[in-house]
């Protein structure tokens, strides 16, 4: 059974934005009992991963947890949440689970929007240990800008994950649809929950630039900085045109 914690990342040193704060808030409100644990420099090495390191160095915060929270839920098991994802209904059904994650959108797994496991849950470890062979830094100088959720769901789809929304279970990994955990639409901000609707992940872009983020166009931004960047993946990662990715959110 996945241990009652709530971990997150914070990085970098600045103070936790008021709109962030409220997420947090949802946690302890619909999981009262949980031990909440924020892992920062003071706590976690950010140094152990070459990946982890350049991103961290080059102040990318955004993608700094990609590995820790991996390595986090693999030694101590429990759930991991983004700052941004605000809970709306007690996490308690899913602690029932061995481990588990949720698609974004039909093709897309992200573990963002909140994943858990039992510690020592071994395709975790497996996640984990493929950033070894990934540099935040290309040969070029250039900054490796692939979302985490491309990345992810390459990996999971060697293990059989199918790109079609549905519930699935991958070596003991429970995989849930898009309306548990992502009932916002990236594209039309249209939300829609439903009884299964877990949390809202409110899609915050911290690995956006700063014009990217300022941009009224935000959310265009999101999908093109990762075609921009899907090259840098195997050319096997995800065959989706844009139109594709956007009805299908």
């Amino acid at each position: 059974m996945i241990p009652k914690k709530i971990h997150y990342c914070w990085v970098g040193g600045s103070p936790i934005p008021e709109k962030n704060m409220k997420c947090i808030e949802s946690w302890k409100r619909f999981c009262p009992d949980y031990e909440i644990i924020e892992w920062n420099e003071s706590n976690y090495d950010f140094s152990k991963n070459r990946y982890m390191k350049e991103a961290y160095e080059a102040g990318k915060w955004g993608f700094v947890p990609d590995y820790a929270r991996l390595d986090i839920i693999y030694n101590h098991g429990g759930i991991y949440l983004d700052t941004d994802v605000e809970l709306i209904k007690p996490l308690d059904e899913l602690l029932y689970n061995n481990a588990y994650c949720g698609f974004e959108n039909i093709q897309l797994v992200n573990l963002g929007l909140g994943f858990g496991g039992i510690a020592g849950f071994s395709l975790f470890k497996k996640m984990r240990d493929s950033y070894n062979d990934i540099s935040f830094i290309n040969q070029d100088g250039s900054l490796n800008l692939v979302p985490s959720p491309f990345l992810q769901t390459d990996f999971l789809t060697n293990y059989g994950l199918k790109k079609n929304g549905g519930f699935q279970v991958i070596e003991g990994l429970s995989v849930y649809p898009v309306e548990y955990f992502a009932p916002l639409s990236l594209s039309t901000r249209q939300l829609v929950k439903t009884e299964n609707t877990y949390s809202i992940h409110w899609f915050d872009g911290s690995w956006l630039d700063k014009a990217q983020r300022e941009s009224s166009d935000v959310y265009e931004s999101l999908y093109r900085q990762a075609l921009i960047n899907e090259s840098e993946i195997s050319k096997n990662t995800l065959t989706i045109t844009r139109g594709e990715y956007f009805v299908r959110l």
